[in-house]
């Protein structure tokens, strides 16, 4: 305890360390602070979107006269809410679409339009809590932790410590934990008060402390080896830790997201609309039993009803609508299958660079990650099936409109 004392002590006259220790807490403090900001204004609009969409809807539904005008005026919102941990790190949330007002069109180009015009992220990442974690925290920790044996024997004071210390080895752990602790502190604090405010679970919390405090464990290591025998220079130590800080935070993850991208190859969404417009702005010049027979084929229990009398009729429109849809759709599924192994294999390559595998994982605790938005995706693909089983079922019947049966189409659930 008296050694424990006298490091806290020193460290409380050491201007720099507190400094670093500061800096790490208002860095830790703006980046939950502004994703708690992100995320209430994400829940803001949805829910502001949510009740401009169901006016909407209930005003268009009373000016229809058929079910084919019905379906084809009448937007659905879909969107996919951020979690209670999106704002320690908001991942795909911030540059990818959460939400989605679709019609009962080709779907694929709905989903896929967004994509067009994406912008690139930044090399390093978005100033969220995950990167500050990740990529500023081992940063502060090199300047921490650099030539503790190295500065005091420069300072004539090594031998003096080691011999009072009784052990140099425990003097340095001592010495280095004390250090990586307050600043597992300065980061955690403020983590901790967002989830607070947030509602977290305290599992999520406990998994995301753990993963923060092992990430910070490791660049101690990473300094106390570079320390090993006390006699190469602070300054030279330093050189290295921050060599071996930018190859691991900044070069690995860029190359390790290009090694993925060139492995797995997939289709633009850009490549995926105009594949499935192609489609259905050909479908007006086709014959319309061309459009019904390739129709028939993926519905054969509606055969029976797809003749078509009128230049005209929404059940043909639908159908072509339908079946441009079917032909983007190999593209569509090459698409998320890539997605999914790029993301598979970014992650098994991340071990090899820390800071990536921790702003992975807790992307993963957040719900903010490439499996999220694909299941996200999905579940709009699910309810937009839905919506047309539904409308076929009255549609291509020719079942008596009824308007008051339209608040029993199929609606999608904003958790």
């Amino acid at each position: 305890m008296s050694a424990l004392l006298r490091e806290l002590r020193l460290l409380a006259r050491d201007r720099a360390a507190l400094g670093l220790f500061v800096i790490a807490l208002l860095s830790a403090a703006i980046a939950v602070t502004g994703g708690l900001a992100e995320v209430r204004q994400q829940r803001v609009q949805l829910a502001a979107l949510a009740d401009a969409d169901r006016r909407e809807r209930e005003a268009v539904a009373a000016q229809q006269a058929d079910w084919g005008s019905a379906a084809y005026y009448t937007f659905h919102l879909t969107g996919a809410p951020p979690s209670t941990f999106a704002f320690a790190a908001l991942g795909l949330r911030e540059h990818g679409p959460w939400q989605h007002r679709v019609r009962m069109l080709a779907l694929e180009g709905q989903i896929h339009e967004p994509d067009a015009g994406q912008p690139e992220v930044a090399l390093l990442g978005r100033f969220d809590y995950a990167f500050v974690v990740a990529t500023l925290a081992p940063l502060l920790a090199i300047l921490l932790l650099h030539g503790l044996a190295a500065g005091e024997r420069t300072a004539g004071r090594h031998d003096l410590l080691v011999a009072t210390a009784r052990s140099g080895a425990r003097l340095w752990r001592l010495r280095a934990g004390l250090r990586i602790a307050l600043l597992a502190l300065a980061l955690l604090l403020p983590l901790a008060l967002g989830a607070m405010f947030e509602g977290t679970a305290g599992a999520v919390v406990l998994i995301a402390a753990a993963l923060v405090i092992a990430h910070l464990l490791f660049w101690a290591v990473l300094c106390r080896w570079l320390d090993r025998d006390g006699a190469t220079p602070p300054s030279t130590q330093l050189m290295q830790g921050v060599g071996a800080w930018l190859l691991l935070a900044v070069i690995a993850p860029a190359a390790i997201a290009t090694v993925a991208e060139r492995h797995h190859a997939l289709p633009e969404g850009a490549t995926i609309l105009m594949a499935q417009r192609e489609t259905v702005n050909a479908a007006w010049d086709l014959p319309k039993a061309a459009t019904m027979e390739a129709f028939v084929a993926s519905h054969p229990q509606w055969a029976a009803h797809t003749q078509i009398r009128r230049p005209f009729e929404w059940k043909w429109y639908f159908a072509f609508q339908q079946v441009g849809d079917e032909t983007a759709a190999p593209l569509s599924r090459a698409r998320s299958e890539g997605r999914a192994a790029r993301a598979r294999t970014a992650a098994a390559l991340s071990w090899l660079a820390p800071p990536a595998a921790l702003e992975r994982q807790l992307e993963a605790l957040a719900g903010t990650d490439t499996q999220a938005a694909l299941a996200y995706e999905q579940s709009v693909r699910t309810f937009h099936a839905d919506l047309r089983r539904w409308y076929y079922a009255r549609m291509f019947p020719d079942l008596p409109f009824a308007q008051a049966a339209l608040a029993e189409r199929p609606q999608f659930e904003i958790d």
